[in-house]
């Protein structure tokens, strides 16, 4: 829709679809679309159909994503499979007007299974590379795994040390937050930080406000990937708001992993029980992110549309999408530039 033909009357989701925006909370490995694992499975020997693959996908709780994704990142072997992974999840991330992204890859993963890390990581950026002529700035995340412990965690902190030159700019840990606790990691992450890497956690998510809170006291976490038990702590929630550290919410991802399911103790929560509106407007700066997209078959566009759904305003929504910029791990300068691209865009969209 040209700018030109936009109006106030314009229905909102098809304004804020036509924003260029930033992803905060992305991880590679589960941004692999049914027909790529097919692709991917036929290069070992494997049959699998879309059906098929869509149906492994289909999960409701949190040990049932675990076991899918270890299934689809069995297929991850090679330099080249991650590279055509890195491909197609860049032609996606450009078809939903997305202008920049750290994207979080399974380093801990890839250890764990044998791999060369650092090839791993050059085909996945040297695929990538060629869609920044193209509008699209990637950086990247290097995640440990929680559950494999602390000396696996070190050495993905490492890696990501070595590769901090060649475009890893952050440290973070997923996986299952209840598993280790927090402080068994502060070793790691004062090496993180040591090393020039900015710090992410995720915590929140199925854990309690306290792993929040742990993930902020002790191990000097920058941001939060989901974060969404601190609804349920109002002096967290003042915490996060003056200390600005910024939750990178991801409402699908929320509901398919029942993260939501447990943090409200509610068997089958939707949408509109989400605490995201209620951190929002407590102050807590908000990002909004697809996760693992392919896994939970969503894109961007459907998680802003949720917004509306969940009953923020369009000021709402342009000042969740305006903090997946500010709080990106880049200089003030180029951070500058893409809100002001942001904001030019949003004004003609009458956005602002």
């Amino acid at each position: 829709m040209p700018d030109s033909q936009v109006s106030s009357a314009t229905p909102l989701a098809a304004r804020i679809a036509l924003l260029p925006k930033a992803e905060l909370h992305l991880h590679m490995e589960g941004a692999i679309a049914p027909a790529t694992v097919v692709a991917l499975a036929a290069r070992y020997g494997d049959t699998a159909t879309e059906a098929e693959v869509a149906a492994r996908y289909a999960t409701r709780d949190f040990s049932a994503f675990i076991e899918a994704y270890k299934w689809v990142t069995s297929y991850l072997r090679a330099p080249q499979d991650y590279a055509l992974v890195a491909t197609r999840m860049a032609e996606q991330l450009l078809a939903h007007n997305v202008i920049y992204a750290e994207v979080t890859l399974s380093a801990g993963v890839m250890l764990l299974r044998k791999q060369d890390v650092a090839a791993n990581f050059r085909a996945i950026r040297d695929a990538a590379a060629a869609f920044q002529s193209r509008g699209l700035r990637l950086q990247w995340i290097f995640d440990a795994v929680r559950q494999f412990g602390q000396a696996p965690a070190m050495e993905v902190a490492r890696h990501a040390a070595e590769l901090r030159a060649e475009g890893v700019v952050a440290y973070g840990m997923g996986g299952d937050e209840l598993a280790v606790p927090a402080s068994q990691f502060r070793a790691v992450y004062q090496f993180a930080a040591q090393n020039g890497l900015r710090r992410l956690m995720h915590a929140g998510e199925i854990g309690g406000p306290e792993s929040v809170r742990d993930a902020i006291t002790l191990l000097g976490a920058e941001r939060i990937g989901h974060g969404i038990a601190a609804a349920r702590d109002p002096a967290l929630m003042r915490l996060l708001a003056e200390r600005s550290i910024l939750l990178e919410i991801c409402p699908t991802s929320n509901l398919r992993t029942g993260a939501l399911a447990r943090q409200l103790q509610i068997a089958s929560p939707t949408l509109r029980d989400h605490p995201l509106p209620q951190l929002l407007r407590a102050g807590v700066p908000i990002a909004i992110s697809t996760d693992d997209p392919a896994m939970f078959e969503t894109d961007l566009d459907r998680e802003y549309a949720a917004l509306i759904e969940l009953g923020l305003t369009a000021a709402e929504i342009v000042q969740v999408a305006e903090a997946s910029f500010a709080a990106a791990f880049l200089p003030l300068a180029d951070k500058a530039a893409l809100l002001g691209k942001f904001r030019e865009r949003a004004r003609s969209l009458r956005l602002l």
